[in-house]
């Protein structure tokens, strides 16, 4: 454990509460004062019906790609309320770890999952995601997001259907209490788990504040901190997946950032 590493670091975590709590911990033992932000809430769809109705022909699917682990959560229960013993036919896998852990929390037997990276692009590259034409596939995601993933299946002739089980909120209205850390020179680091986080904070920062701009911000995915760097953010990528790998990439940037915080104007 990296005690002391942060020691008196302000670091704010953009992650939904309930997924941040680990990070937090670990950001806490090594010294670091934590501010939960979240960017994103994860709600419930205020009606299923639409939900419902899409796993009428489930039984006769191929695969069932699982996005994240707020897809288990949100469709897995509602699955199986419905069809009881899982469809026999039905294949599982999942972008990540965690969602595969789900998934076997819910029944799963097997999952196929990609290794070393996480993301659309990885569970492209299996070979069993190569060999598609003709299957009939359902991707359980929340409403909106990345097109990638249906859109390389369609191209190799799946039929593709989307089960969309919850939904993603911005909780904030401001960043009032991110530039109140700033002008206090308190915010040394900001965590992003995800674009649509990074899009959401650059609406609430605007055009031309600085004190995004000259935040460090650490990021799980290079996609995410291609983003930023677009906007002239400072970003840095964990060199893996996992709260480990991002209490890592905090020590290391601001280990190399330490003079920023004290020369602030």
């Amino acid at each position: 454990m990296p005690e002391g590493r942060l020691q008196g670091r302000h670091i704010v975590i953009t992650r939904p509460e309930a997924q941040a709590r680990k990070l937090s911990q670990l950001v806490s033992a090594a010294g670091g004062i934590v501010h939960l932000f979240p960017l994103i809430e994860i709600a419930p769809l205020p009606d299923y019906a639409a939900f419902n109705g899409t796993l009428d022909d489930l039984q006769d699917h191929d695969w069932a790609i699982f996005i994240s682990s707020n897809a288990v959560e949100n469709g897995m229960p509602r699955l199986i309320a419905r069809y009881g013993d899982l469809p026999p036919k039905l294949k599982f896998a999942a972008i990540g770890p965690v969602t595969a852990a789900g998934l076997t929390e819910h029944g799963v037997k097997q999952t196929l999952t990609p290794q070393g990276r996480f993301d659309s692009e990885a569970l492209l590259e299996l070979p069993e995601m190569q060999a598609v034409a003709g299957k009939k596939i359902m991707i359980f995601r929340g409403i909106g997001g990345r097109e990638l993933l249906a859109e390389r299946l369609r191209a190799r002739g799946a039929h593709v259907t989307f089960a969309e089980c919850y939904r993603r909120l911005n909780p904030q209205a401001n960043a009032d209490s991110l530039q109140t850390l700033w002008q206090n020179k308190q915010l040394h680091a900001i965590v992003i788990t995800s674009s649509e986080a990074m899009r959401h904070l650059l609406d609430l920062a605007g055009e031309g504040d600085s004190w995004l701009s000259g935040t460090p911000v650490c990021v799980n995915h290079a996609r995410i901190g291609e983003l930023g760097a677009q906007y002239g953010l400072m970003t840095a990528v964990a060199d893996a997946p996992g709260d480990e790998a991002m209490l890592a990439c905090l020590i290391n940037t601001l280990d190399q950032t330490q003079g920023s915080i004290k020369d602030r104007p």
